[in-house]
């Protein structure tokens, strides 16, 4: 599906960032891995190269504006071209109640999650334009569409994501730039150990932790699968909405044209009479 795709990731030195790595390289797509640790980012490149000897990774900290100029002026000289920027490094906490939490750490995460997001998309974007082309793929979920007590500032975050994916999508999509986020569901990374060390400062996800962790979480696959999809020419013209791997039903054609056609269908909405309830 990927074949001749040059894509950056980033957060791709574990978790569902190193299922993603594996699922594109294994469909062809030549990668650019991002993420802060280097010995992470080895493991990953050493797992997926035999795949594609022009993969290479970048240590860059996205939450810094300097550092994501200088990774991506890099990789545009070494590539030439990119087809597709996933935008999946972020981090959760602080967790715990917001009258609790320490200020600094609340807009620390936004800087990553958020503004981190902002930065790379800022880098990429006006290649994109210039070639006509292009997939920016973006991770939400994470309380994006719902109340997530105990992690205000990852659920801010992941909404404000969506919203800036709506809105880019709009300004972007007459030079064929489709900009997507997906939920990728509730799968078991470090993530999970953070809620788990947190205790009941997590709230009333800690017991749902503790069972996930005996049961397991959602297959990062299925996300990899999705976002494999996105960066495609099989999703052209699927732009500005937020999908959930597990739970859409994506695959469908007819899901497929929904996202298409609907301008408010994968979207975030406020209910009313006047839209979604017509008489």
């Amino acid at each position: 599906m990927l074949n001749h795709k040059n894509i950056i990731i980033t957060g791709a030195g574990r978790g569902i960032g190193r299922e993603i790595a594996k699922k594109l390289s294994a469909e062809g797509a030549t990668l650019a891995l991002i993420a802060r640790t280097g010995s992470e980012l080895k493991e990953t490149l050493e797992i997926i190269r035999p795949r594609n000897t022009n993969t290479f990774y970048l240590i860059a900290d996205i939450s810094d504006e300097k550092e994501v100029i200088n990774s991506f002026n890099y990789i545009i000289g070494r590539m030439g071209k990119i087809d597709c920027l996933i935008n999946n490094a972020g981090i959760q906490p602080p967790i715990g109640v917001f009258y609790d939490i320490k200020l600094e750490d609340w807009k620390k995460n936004l800087n990553v999650n958020l503004f981190g997001t902002v930065n790379y998309t800022y880098a990429v974007i006006n290649k994109m334009i210039e070639q006509r082309k292009g997939k920016i793929v973006n991770l939400s979920g994470g309380g994006s569409t719902s109340p997530r007590p105990n992690f205000s500032a990852y659920g801010v975050s992941k909404t404000a994501i969506v919203r800036f994916t709506e809105t880019l999508a709009e300004e972007v999509k007459q030079y064929n730039v489709d900009v997507n986020a997906i939920a990728p569901g509730a799968i078991n990374t470090k993530m999970l150990e953070e809620v788990l060390d947190a205790n009941k400062s997590a709230g009333r996800e800690f017991d749902d932790a503790i069972k996930r962790k005996k049961e397991g979480g959602t297959d990062p696959n299925i996300a990899a699968d999705l976002i494999c999809f996105l960066c495609s020419d099989m999703s052209d013209g699927i732009t500005g909405k937020l999908i959930s791997a597990p739970w859409d039903d994506w695959k469908n054609k007819d899901f497929q044209e929904m996202l298409k056609t609907n301008k408010d269908f994968g979207t975030l909405r406020r209910i009313d009479d006047k839209t979604f309830f017509k008489k």
